[in-house]
């Protein structure tokens, strides 16, 4: 759609054609005029291209192809459209085309198939003419709108198929099990529960825009990020977060206690920000526990008939604004930039053999405890042991002497760092990351029902997760 894509892709040797649309390589946002615009772009195309008779496989940018879903395509010849859907509660528990009568989720034109039959013919040439003549309908609720106009009957007993839109198009739905959507495949893993085969996924049900969406991708490493990414200045530290059983496990899943384990988690995080900027080192994002789903509606913790477990570990923009934590904020007023990496950086495959080979465990200990000092040495085993509650100081001096080593592991930041010297840093330090922290959605009947995470929540005596009771509360706790 965009010049600067189709010349990258040219030069690769992959075929590819403009379109002629002179669409912009700028993310434009959900909703966005220009959002609209390149749905209208995709339904010209497949109206375009139909007539030729060649089939369509479509899919948006922001999905990545597991497998190849060409055989699987192949099963149904009969079907004139198979289209992925927002289905989050299962129909089906093998890899067969989704039940269509237990569908109640719109289909989602992210991932779908066309054969040139007359019947998809048709479809593409109503559908293009919708929204050529009304700029505000959204392209998927207007393929929904048309395709829906009639649903049955079923076009056989075995196949999944059926008729629709005007009695003769046979569609199938893909299983979301399999062509998944962000919830499907991150939040309630249901392949994963099924012992299923991903195709594809599509990363909706997301936060945090476009780099919430890569953000997601990189955690499931099933992102290309060039060899640069894995190497980055100043090297990387880690930690090993500390959860008790109770907080996870025991009683029951509520708003509460789903607070306190997050906010028990945003403290160590926290600490190991604190840690990274003072080392001038990139933060490898710990896994992160929730006991609740969010969402965008209020809900009694997660999505009644879904599959999602209890605690679940949740994508990183369910608790984080990922696109302000990759964001340049002004330095004088935030302080330096935290680089942060995917809690997965450290197993993917493509981290070179010249950081996997250069590590530092580091076990905290209690200062006055026999072999507990502030020291560089390390012990014959190869980890250095550091004393809790190390000042700025203590952190320069001992760590500088491991400049040239990539990966830092602390055992645990619990009570590992006591704060900035520096009253200034420390105050811009708590800017920033108090920006970093994003909202839990949303407490069922009540308006509004979100309520705001708070990165400085143990500053707060009696602090409650409670959503805001008047518009004047109604903003990020800064």
């Amino acid at each position: 759609m965009d010049t600067k894509l189709l010349e990258a892709l040219y030069w690769k040797g992959v075929p590819v054609f403009d379109m002629g649309s002179h669409m912009s390589t700028v993310d434009v946002g959900w909703g966005s005029p220009t959002f609209h615009k390149m749905g209208r772009e995709k339904v010209i195309l497949i109206d375009s291209v139909l007539p030729f008779g060649y089939e369509l496989l479509m899919c948006d940018t922001d999905m990545v192809w597991l497998k190849n879903p060409l055989p699987y395509l192949a099963r149904y010849p009969d079907a004139d459209v198979l289209t992925s859907s927002d289905q989050v509660v299962p129909t089906v528990v093998d890899d067969s085309l989704d039940i269509w009568q237990q569908v109640g989720a719109a289909y989602n034109i992210g991932i779908f198939h066309w054969r040139p039959t007359e019947s998809a013919k048709k479809l593409a040439k109503e559908w293009k003419e919708m929204l050529l003549a009304d700029d505000k309908v959204w392209d998927q609720n207007g393929f929904n709108e048309i395709v829906r106009k009639q649903l049955g009957p079923s076009v056989d007993g075995d196949s999944g198929l059926f008729y629709a839109y005007d009695g003769n198009l046979k569609v199938g739905i893909l299983p979301a099990s399999i062509f998944c959507s962000g919830h499907t495949y991150f939040v309630q893993a249901m392949y994963q529960q099924l012992r299923l085969e991903p195709y594809a996924l599509h990363t909706t049900f997301q936060y945090a825009g476009t780099e919430g969406k890569r953000h997601r991708l990189r955690e499931g490493m099933v992102f290309f990020d060039p060899p640069e990414y894995y190497d980055a200045p100043g090297g990387f530290i880690s930690f090993k977060p500390s959860i008790p059983k109770s907080l996870l496990l025991d009683g029951k899943h509520t708003i509460e206690s789903h607070f306190i384990l997050v906010n028990h988690q945003m403290k160590q995080i926290r600490s190991a920000l604190a840690i990274a900027t003072l080392l001038n080192r990139t933060l490898v994002m710990p896994p992160i526990w929730c006991r609740l789903d969010r969402l965008w509606f209020g809900h009694p913790g997660t999505l009644e008939g879904s599959m999602t477990r209890q605690p679940f570990i949740c994508p990183l923009d369910h608790v984080f604004e990922v696109n302000i934590m990759l964001k340049e904020l002004p330095e004088d007023e935030f302080g330096p930039g935290i680089g942060i990496r995917e809690y997965s950086f450290l197993d993917n495959p493509s981290l070179p053999k010249q950081v996997k080979e250069s590590w530092l465990d580091v076990q905290l200990c209690q200062e006055g405890k026999e072999g507990c000092e502030a020291t560089n040495i390390t012990s014959p085993s190869g980890f250095l042991k550091f004393p809790k509650r190390s000042n700025e100081d203590t952190f320069k001096a001992i760590f500088s002497s491991f400049n040239d080593v990539k990966v830092i592991k602390f055992s645990s930041v619990e009570d590992a760092f006591t704060g900035f010297s520096d009253k200034g840093r420390e105050e811009r330090f708590r800017r920033r990351v108090k920006r970093y922290v994003g909202i839990w959605c949303c407490e069922e009947n009540k308006t509004p029902g979100h309520i705001y995470y708070d990165m400085y929540w143990d500053e707060k005596p009696g602090w409650k997760p409670v959503p805001p009771q008047t518009p004047e509360e109604d903003h990020p706790p800064v």
